[in-house]
């Protein structure tokens, strides 16, 4: 099927880092590899029922700045217009410690919505993602002990068959499964996302009903041919790049507070549904399950103490990071985990 590869150089602001594709080996290898080895299979269920669905392209992952720039209360209404890119991207960020690499996806819509009137809102932009621990074993690659996915306001647990990790203050939810990729000779984790609402667990506990789109973890970013493309390409971009999400988490245009988005009521956003919420999508440093003791943000920020507290770790795991540039706001989001309002992505 044709597809519409992101042309070289466009016009988005935020700069998706080059990815040299992985190959097995026994040097260390580059954060950006790292987060491609394990870049997930990703299933997302389409539903192409009314106007706010955009005939199944709001089920799309892409980039903030799909439109071409930063504003995040244009979102919304930017997704169904001509010049637009629905070019499939997921942002990731990684930080290490020296028993493991904690890697964190983002995966971005510009809508949340709904196609009936009977008690659920929608809103402008999306945000849920997954949490990968991987232990540092010596391999180049490590090995990957188990994951932790965001749906909504709710955090899953999940861990491979074989894994040593077992429930700890949480219990686990399911296994993670593996599927290779046309695309590399590795296998990959695989995730899947709901229609609509997007939240995010594992395959196949949410899995493609009838239509949908399934995205392979690449150094390019192709857009769907229709919303029944089972194979899409999509392209990673680090969360940490120079002028990448983290350095714009001040952007008043982009979010509306230290890891929201910012998203508004305008055009047609609740226009036939029970209503249009503001401000209500998430950045990983601003994940939280509400009802668990890790705190606002820190599935991403601080997930070695997410993992200890989720999971009971027969060998232990370091505590001290090596590399977290999130740390360098680190009063900042513990102000944020204590003041900012409830967010339901």
């Amino acid at each position: 099927m044709a597809r519409a590869l992101s042309a070289a150089g466009a016009a988005a602001v935020l700069v998706a880092a080059p990815l040299a594709a992985p190959t097995p080996a026994v040097a260390a290898v580059s954060r950006a590899e790292l987060a491609l080895r394990w870049a997930p299979i990703h299933h997302q269920d389409v539903d192409a029922t009314g106007t706010h669905a955009l005939g199944g392209r709001s089920d799309y992952i892409t980039r903030v700045d799909l439109d071409g720039n930063l504003d995040g209360r244009d979102n919304w209404d930017r997704a169904g217009q001509s010049g637009t890119s629905l070019a499939a991207h997921a942002y990731y960020s990684v930080v290490e410690t020296s028993s493991h690499w904690y890697i964190t996806y983002l995966f971005f819509h510009p809508r949340d919505w709904t196609d009936h009137p009977f008690f659920e809102t929608e809103h402008e932009n999306d945000g849920e993602g997954v949490l990968f621990a991987i232990e540092r074993d010596g391999s180049a690659y490590g090995v990957l002990r188990a994951a932790v996915t965001v749906a909504h306001s709710d955090f899953f647990s999940y861990t491979p068959a074989g894994s040593t990790w077992i429930s700890g203050r949480e219990s686990v939810d399911g296994t993670l499964q593996f599927q290779a990729s046309p695309h590399d000779t590795f296998p990959h984790p695989v995730t899947a996302q709901e229609a609509q609402g997007h939240g995010l667990k594992a395959y196949p506990q949410y899995a493609i009903n009838g239509d949908g789109v399934v995205y392979y973890p690449s150094t390019v970013a192709e857009t769907p041919s229709d919303g029944n493309d089972r194979d899409v390409r999509y392209q990673l971009v680090d969360i940490f790049a120079t002028g990448g999400l983290w350095a714009q988490r001040a952007n008043a245009s982009l979010f509306a507070g230290l890891g929201t988005f910012a998203g508004d009521t305008s055009g047609d956003c609740g226009v036939g549904t029970f209503g249009c919420s503001t401000n209500s999508a998430n950045a990983p440093w601003g994940w939280d399950d509400g009802n668990d003791v890790p705190a606002r943000g820190e599935l991403a920020s601080d997930p070695a103490k997410l993992s200890a507290e989720y999971f009971t770790i027969p060998a232990g795991l370091a505590r001290t990071y090596s590399h977290n540039p999130y740390a360098t706001a680190a009063a900042a989001l513990a102000e944020a985990a204590r003041t900012a309002p409830p967010v339901v992505d």
